[in-house]
């Protein structure tokens, strides 16, 4: 596993990426940054750990909204829910 340092809204993170991720996890940094910032900058929260919430749950609504591939349905593809969960709390630690 290497590590990637990234921004997320102005503040430097190092994050853990299994060889061969570093694609998909600069994409969801990106789309996190985007969101986190724009919350931002609409200007109504200001607290980053507010923000963090909000934008992971938009996030997440975009996602749950997405049509689930056939694939998916036969268990060939999961996520690992708590693994995702644990990243988010060490960025925001």
């Amino acid at each position: 596993m290497k590590q990637l340092e990234v921004i997320i809204m102005g503040q430097s993170y190092i994050l853990g990426c299994p060889d061969g991720g570093e694609r998909a996890l600069l994409e969801a940094v990106g789309n996190v940054d985007q969101e986190m910032c724009a919350i931002r900058d609409a200007g109504k929260v200001r607290a980053r750990e507010r923000i963090a919430v909000l934008a992971a749950l938009n996030l997440a609504y975009v996602l749950a909204e997405r049509p689930v591939p056939t694939a998916a349905l036969d268990g060939a593809h999961t996520v690992d829910v708590d693994a995702l969960v644990a990243r988010i709390d060490e960025a925001l630690a």
